[in-house]
């Protein structure tokens, strides 16, 4: 499993592992720490460190099997992406062909291009209490 599908899985089903696993995948993939600097601040063996992370990518892979939350959000993230694809593509034929509308175009240029991401956490933020 490569590291950033790891880090993925991690973001999602991480709080199922144990305190101790979650330090050290943390410290691993995180903090970028060797497998032997892990070792020493932990006192424990290399092979130890190993061995844990070899048991978390299968416990990792194991949930995601079988609830899928990674395939869903990937494949919601494609289909998003697809969508706006066509809308960029749509909005500049449209342009093209009936340049009376330019003004109409540009502002849906702006909405495609307007950063999200306040009101997002706003959203979140709501969703939780």
């Amino acid at each position: 499993m490569n590291k950033l599908r790891f880090m993925r899985l991690w973001d999602l089903y991480g709080g199922l592992l144990t305190p101790t696993q979650r330090e050290i995948t943390d410290m691993y993939f995180n903090l970028d720490l060797t497998v032997s600097e892990i070792a020493e601040q932990k006192g424990i063996s290399r092979q130890g460190v190993s061995d844990c992370l070899s048991q978390c990518r299968k416990e990792l892979i194991s949930v995601e099997e079988k609830l899928g939350l990674e395939r869903l959000i990937s494949e919601g993230d494609l289909e998003s992406s697809f969508r706006l694809t066509d809308i960029v593509r749509w909005a500049a034929a449209f342009a093209e062909a009936h340049p009376q509308f330019a003004q109409e175009v540009a502002q849906l240029n702006e909405i495609i291009d307007r950063d999200y991401g306040e009101e997002v956490k706003a959203a979140m933020l709501k969703k939780e209490q």
